[in-house]
């Protein structure tokens, strides 16, 4: 393996196969308008509001596991205080996914009965089996 690597070459690589709406604001306000414009999932899909949405649950997944990180590699107590934070970023990550449903126009209870009914496929008899999570179905995301 090669141990000389040069970052200027490989920032131009990166450039190179970096969307026009990731690189210049022109791009991406029109392609905002496009998908404002629609047609989408539905018509009523709120693409400021899934923007929103998606950026925040990455900052708020990112803090939540800020603090786990600090727990388990830096010696952080996990006592009281922290797990209130730790409570706080996940009230924080509810209020973005929360964000995301209404930007989809979808009931947050539909987003969870799909996803116990996708776990219960998953897992017959209702118990967690590593095969079962390694040994994926079609269509098995």
């Amino acid at each position: 393996m090669d141990a000389n690597v040069n970052l200027n070459d490989y920032a131009e690589f990166v450039d190179s196969v970096t969307s026009k709406e990731s690189k210049q604001f022109s791009d991406f306000s029109k392609r905002i308008a496009e998908l404002e414009a629609g047609p989408h999932i539905n018509d009523s899909v709120n693409i400021p509001r899934m923007l929103t949405a998606a950026i925040g649950l990455a900052s708020e997944a990112g803090e939540f596991a800020e603090i786990v990180k600090k727990i388990i590699f830096q010696g952080k107590p996990c006592d009281a205080d922290t797990e209130w934070h730790m409570k706080r970023e996940l009230g924080d990550v509810i209020w973005y996914w929360v964000q995301g449903c209404m930007a989809l126009n979808i009931d947050p209870n539909e987003v969870i009965k799909m996803n116990i009914d996708k776990l219960a496929k998953r897992y017959p008899g209702g118990k967690f089996d590593s095969w079962f999570s390694e040994n994926r179905k079609d269509g098995d995301l």
